[in-house]
């Protein structure tokens, strides 16, 4: 059993309680923080479907909550929120804080195999199977009604998350997601640091690559801005498609002209998203 997770801060939002924790996590050998909405739906103690949300390069597990505009459509279909930290934050390494998109806020959700990173940049076990674990534990959510999304480096994370794992993530979309990061500057640095010089270990990091591998989840859904600032040097979305379209995995790929990267164009879509993710849990 768990230990408890400690409350750091708690907010009445749309009828329902937005609360910061944090916990000791085994997987990252130190302190990790996390926000937890309960919608009005958790007072009456039914047990809710869950969507977790992973942030992207920079953020935090208070940059959704605060920006996302979530928490409204979530009171709506009775869904809980879940926002994990992007990285490790309590145990310094060598140049965590040098460069904004690797170490510290840049975990980019895998298991680390270098050193030094491996003994505590563990964020695909954390998020995929250690915070799951604790949530199912400590508050009331239906362990077969699970979602997850998330955003540019999350939405990697999500897409990588889900299609790893599908006999517990049921439901996935992503806002401008790092789809190939074998192919791109951002994922180059980060698997090549994390994961190490073998081209052939990032596959199972890429979501490209695991679908063209087999791989495959429930329909997905991702939204890109025609203006995202990242499009072309960092995003690559036709690669995935491509993927998606050779291997028959259910894929619908919007691109919404004029949006950049910002939370502005996650805002402008959240309706959809959630209500997407609500479908499939049958929220």
């Amino acid at each position: 059993m768990a230990t408890a997770p400690e409350k750091t801060g708690s907010h009445v939002c749309f009828g329902g309680d937005n609360t910061f924790y944090k916990h000791a996590s085994s997987e990252i050998g130190g302190s990790m923080n996390f926000t937890v909405y309960l919608p009005p739906q958790a007072k009456a103690g039914k047990k809710l479907p869950v969507l977790m949300y992973l942030a992207g390069l920079t953020c935090d597990h208070t940059t959704f909550i605060i920006k996302g505009g979530a928490q409204r459509l979530a009171a709506l279909h009775g869904i809980i929120l879940v926002a994990p930290d992007t990285s490790p934050r309590d145990k310094p390494y060598p140049g965590d804080h040098d460069k904004y998109d690797f170490g510290v806020g840049a975990g980019f959700y895998v298991d680390a195999t270098q050193e030094p990173w491996k003994t505590g940049y563990r964020m695909g076990s954390y998020v995929s199977k250690e915070l799951p674990a604790l949530i199912e534990e400590h508050f009331p959510v239906d362990p077969t009604k699970w979602g997850v999304f998330g955003h540019s480096m999350g939405g990697h994370g999500a897409l990588i998350t889900a299609l790893r794992n599908p006999d517990r993530f049921k439901s996935v979309s992503a806002f401008a997601p790092i789809v190939a990061p074998s192919s791109c500057p951002w994922g180059e640095k980060a698997l090549g640091n994390y994961l190490g010089a073998d081209k052939e270990t990032w596959k199972e990091w890429d979501a490209t690559e695991l679908v063209k591998a087999g791989k495959k989840t429930s329909h997905i859904l991702i939204d890109q801005g025609t203006s995202d600032q990242f499009l072309e040097g960092e995003l690559h979305p036709h690669l995935f498609k491509e993927a998606c379209e050779a291997a028959g995995q259910p894929l619908k790929l919007r691109m919404q002209e004029g949006y950049d990267h910002s939370y502005y164009f996650m805002q402008s879509f959240m309706e959809d998203h959630i209500a997407h993710h609500a479908k499939v849990l049958g929220a």
